[in-house]
């Protein structure tokens, strides 16, 4: 597959960390990697967003897009008319990672918020551009209370739509997991239709790059690159 969609089941779920441990273990198996940000919402000219920390994390061979930038963190279609900004379509991500693609080995479409969190006036999300783009989500999700209905709410409007999960990541497992995140991991799979590929440890993104791209096949699954033989468990 040369385009992947890494969506989640809300915000500030880890979903830039998974993308980066994607985009390493990628590039340590030789493909080349693209990442497309579509919507930056919540930083300003000049800061550094989430494309530049996937950079930092998994190394500056990867080629880097960023189609917009708004500076309040809202979803991409309100951030976009409360600054007076032209929002990103549908048709813009698709064209997009379709250039990128004709370059690049991988790329990885690393969306705002939740799946269905809207572009534009007219509702467009990145599930639409994945179904467009034919190309399959991978789904950030948390691993707390909480996270079986909204992983069971993302996988069923993947479905709907007639797009591909590719599988499932915790976008941020803890070092102590309590009773809630050691009964919804084995339950994870079952609601989301999918299997769960891999688990990215808490603090994850604090460490250099060198110390993450050292540890991250630890943490994905061999469908994404990686030795990850599940969560070992108290």
């Amino acid at each position: 597959m040369s385009v992947i969609v890494v969506s989640g089941t809300g915000t500030e779920i880890g979903k830039t960390v998974t993308t980066a441990a994607v985009a390493a273990l990628a590039l340590a198996a030789g493909r080349s990697v693209a990442v497309l940000k579509p919507a930056q919402t919540g930083v300003g000219p000049g800061e550094p967003g989430d494309v530049a920390e996937v950079q930092r994390l998994a190394g500056g061979r990867v080629t880097g897009a960023e189609l917009a930038r708004f500076p309040e963190p809202l979803a991409p279609a309100t951030a976009a008319r409360r600054a007076g900004l032209t929002p990103v379509t549908a048709a813009d991500v698709v064209e997009a990672a379709r250039k990128l693609a004709a370059s690049h080995d991988l790329v990885l479409v690393e969306g705002a918020g939740g799946l269905l969190v809207h572009l534009d006036e007219s509702g467009a999300s990145l599930a639409d551009a994945a179904r467009e783009l034919a190309a399959p989500v991978l789904v950030v999700t948390t691993p707390g209370l909480g996270t079986l209905n909204v992983t069971q709410l993302t996988g069923e409007a993947l479905r709907a739509r007639g797009i591909d999960c590719l599988g499932v990541v915790i976008g941020s497992w803890p070092a102590e997991p309590g009773l809630a995140e050691r009964c919804n991991v084995a339950e994870l799979p079952g609601v989301a239709g999918a299997p769960l590929l891999g688990a990215v440890p808490e603090g994850a993104g604090g460490l250099s790059g060198e110390e993450f791209r050292a540890a991250v096949p630890q943490w994905l699954g061999p469908e994404l690159g990686g030795a990850w033989g599940g969560v070992s468990l108290p």
